[in-house]
């Protein structure tokens, strides 16, 4: 297969396997457990001669497989801008959650992000901000950029944020937003970034955890035309946070707000500062970010991702899933504040120096043609975005799709949660018009970028609908029974696990090395466990088939139930509850909940307003539960543990199919929750 079948522009970063390994005085030494034969592997070992580009798709995802150093240290070697050459290309064990990457090599991100590019071509366009007013984007220059990156980050240090500080950017999406991430990287700094939807009270936990010494923040933010009241969020949140030292606000609108003894004005102190700031150079597996994500228990963590491995799995997804090619404008509308959008609108495509398009809108203002008509007018070349909003504008209708013109479009991208057959189609036949590359992309926060996608492959492979397919290079799945036994062959189910490491995943939770060990590496020894289920087809195919653990997934956003019932717990009238997801037409999932109301709880109307009102207060109104159903009490087994899969059975309606219940306290529950179900789903019905 020539170069030109994993898409235009791949010679470059796969030229690097031209030549044997260690030229231009780079040493290959590895240090690495063996890795055990699984039903993930690819087969027998090619000839390993790299006199050649390897002549197929397969045989490259043999070698990255087989032989981790020999394709990713020339990749990484002629992909990115190194300060000093790296000694080792991997260095992982899973037994003890121990990852490293390109060990020795130092590099700084955003000179990989906008230095290179600034002196090949500094009036080339970086962002296109399509803001929040329809119709009004400003382009922006990797020379703008890098300049506004600089000046952010001389005051930043001027603000007294060194390398290793935490840095808490609560923003909407913004170029100022991009800045500051891409300025925390050129000086040390590491940062987190924040969902702008999340509530004061998340917002102080994930501050305080990460021990923050600066916040970053609009004084207002705008979505679907309405205000976001950003600053009041923050200053809410900072009287709960003894090591914020500094709140930077930037201004989005022109409406003042209560500026106090912590708060600067950013824009104002940036234009005093000198546009050059000098990078830092950083070694490959130093922090570059932490990102917050849901686990089954109530305390989000904070994954931590570093440098070099990150951005070159970021860098080589985005080029080679989604066919980038130069010129492109890659429109991947995802917030920042999720890793979908660190990895695909900020460090994939700025490392490739492409036009990333930054969405600060919803799909629905000011009309359901709001996607299509920004890439009419942007002439958008790949798009990707989640199911959740391709199931909303589908009830919209075809003719808002076929008002605008999209002729531009090359691939569609779906990212979050697995996409039904329904959206699936609509997305390929009305919006592609059965032209596009449709590719359903399977990863994670912990993976940093794409793991699973029908792209790259050979030339004119089939894609199916509604299934991510194809291991990306270096990714080595297996499937797992409930005895942790491999299962072997086709047609088969089981946790999806992967058995070697690769250079994009986080390396460990912020302050917590055993809880990540305990999580993703302790439910079967020697693999990485992702929490979710898979099924291999006859072909060799994977379809994901959901989380395994306690996490739902609602509208993209990964969320644990014991968020959710820590949030409800709180009240005073609650002394139990259950939270757990369960199909949603739109949102992919939703939360029901299940409470026990105290004798003298009084209105229960009233209650469940404040129990959803807490849940918006303490996570964020996403969270809020969509049906909250009152119960004498919840199903138990003899040692107090809540059988949470009756509950998810009993609203599913596979009430008939219970599975064994000898484990329960009482069994004579099971009817007497089903009695009050189904008078919930007769008011409900009534109401409608």
């Amino acid at each position: 297969m020539a170069a030109r079948s994993l898409g235009c522009g791949v010679r470059r970063l796969l030229g690097a396997l031209h030549g044997p390994a260690g030229s231009r005085g780079w040493p290959t030494r590895v240090v690495s457990a063996p890795r055990r034969a699984t039903s993930g592997s690819l087969g027998s070992t090619p000839g390993a001669s790299h006199s050649a580009l390897p002549a197929s798709f397969l045989t490259l995802r043999e070698l990255a497989a087989r032989q981790p150093a020999a394709f990713w240290g020339p990749l990484a070697q002629d992909s990115l801008m190194w300060d000093t050459p790296y000694h080792t290309v991997w260095d992982c064990d899973f037994s003890s959650g121990k990852i490293g990457w390109f060990l020795g090599g130092q590099l700084n991100v955003s000179v990989n992000c906008l230095d290179q590019h600034v002196q090949k071509s500094p009036e080339s366009i970086a962002l296109i901000w399509e803001r929040d007013e329809p119709g009004t984007e400003v382009r922006i220059t990797y020379r703008e950029l890098l300049e506004t990156t600089c000046r952010l980050a001389n005051t930043l240090k001027r603000h007294g944020v060194c390398r290793g500080d935490r840095v808490a950017i609560y923003m909407s999406v913004s170029p100022m937003a991009v800045a500051a991430m891409l300025a925390c990287a050129r000086i040390g700094a590491i940062h987190t970034v924040i969902f702008a939807g999340f509530s004061a009270e998340s917002l102080a936990g994930r501050i305080n955890d990460a021990k923050c010494k600066v916040v970053i923040t609009f004084n207002q933010g705008l979505r679907g035309g309405r205000v976001v009241e950003l600053k009041k969020i923050v200053d809410e949140a900072v009287k709960h946070c003894p090591t914020i030292q500094h709140v930077l606000v930037a201004h989005r609108t022109d409406n003042k707000v209560h500026m106090g003894h912590l708060d600067v004005p950013l824009e104002q102190e940036m234009a005093k500062e000198d546009p050059v700031c000098a990078p830092e150079s950083m070694g490959s597996e130093d922090m570059l970010f932490l990102l917050y994500t849901s686990g089954s228990t109530g305390m989000p963590k904070g994954l931590v991702h570093t440098q070099a491995g990150y951005l070159l799995y970021a860098a080589l997804t985005h080029r080679l899933v989604f066919d980038y090619q130069p010129g492109d404008v890659f429109g991947c509308v995802a917030d920042i504040g999720w890793i979908t959008g660190h990895s695909y609108v900020v460090y994939g495509p700025l490392c490739n120096g492409a036009t990333s398009v930054l969405f600060e809108s919803t799909p629905v203002y000011p009309d359901a043609g709001r996607y299509w008509e920004m890439v009419q007018r942007l002439k958008i070349n790949q798009f990707y975005g989640a199911p959740t909003a391709i199931r909303l504008l589908l009830k919209y209708g075809d003719a808002w799709v076929r008002k605008y013109d999209r002729s531009s479009l090359r691939t569609l991208g779906s990212v979050g949660e697995p996409i039904n057959h329904e959206a699936w189609e609509w997305l390929h036949n009305v919006v592609g018009d059965s032209r596009c590359t449709l590719v359903d992309t399977w990863w994670q926060t912990e993976t940093g970028g794409i793991c699973i996608a029908p792209r790259p492959s050979e030339e004119g492979a089939e894609i199916l609908p509604g299934m991510a397919m194809r291991p990306f290079f270096g990714i080595v799945p297996v499937l797992m029974d409930e005895k942790g036994i491999v299962v072997e062959g086709s047609n088969v189910s089981g946790a999806l696990c992967l058995s070697q490491a690769w250079p994009g995943m986080a390396r460990t939770i912020y302050g917590d090395h055993q809880r990540f060990v305990d999580a993703y590496f302790k439910a079967y020894p020697g693999y990485y466990f992702t929490g979710d289920g898979a099924h291999r087809t006859e072909g060799g195919y994977y379809q994901i088939t959901g989380r395994m653990d306690d996490v739902i997934n609602i509208s993209g956003h990964r969320l644990g139930t014991a968020e959710i019932e820590d949030a409800m717990a709180s009240h005073p009238a609650v002394p139990e509850t259950a939270v757990i997801g369960y199909p949603h037409n739109i949102k992919g999932e939703a939360a029901f909940a299940f409470i026990v109301l105290k004798d003298d709880a009084g209105d229960s109307e009233v209650v469940m307003s404040e129990l959803k009102s807490a849940v918006a207060t303490k996570i964020a109104k996403y969270a809020v539960p969509d049906q909250i159903l009152i119960v004498k009490r919840l199903p138990k087994t003899r040692s107090g543990k809540v059988m949470r899969r009756l509950l998810r059975k009993i609203i599913t309606g596979r009430a008939q199919d219970l599975g064994d219940t000898t484990t329960l306290e009482d069994p004579s529950i099971i009817a007497e929750i089903l009695s009050a179900y189904q008078k919930h789903i007769d008011k409900r019905a009534a109401s409608q």
